[in-house]
């Protein structure tokens, strides 16, 4: 279980720079485009919609997937606990 909060922690963690770097590299081709001002602005606004609805689906997906994980795991503690109890029928001679 630990090794799957790591994963994540990692995956959050790469997401994170990735999207780090890519506004840096935006912000850096923007500001050496030779457009005018208009076109730039208009640009602009495009590019930050399109972050926006990108940003957008990526949390649904993370949380779609979350919730996936919850359910689960919540299966597998009753899963457990329904094999604990047989487990412990068998031992007691039920």
């Amino acid at each position: 279980m630990a090794d799957q909060d790591d994963e994540q922690d990692q995956l959050a963690n790469n997401i994170g720079w990735f999207v780090a770097g890519a506004v840096v590299g935006m912000t850096a081709a923007i500001l050496l485009a030779p457009q005018s001002g208009k076109k730039t602005r208009q640009f602009i606004a495009d590019k930050t919609q399109q972050g926006k609805e990108a940003v957008a689906e990526t949390g649904r997906d993370v949380y779609d997937r979350s919730k996936e994980m919850v359910e689960k795991g919540k299966q597998l503690v009753e899963d457990a606990a329904d094999l604990f109890e047989r487990g412990r029928k068998l031992v007691r001679g039920v």
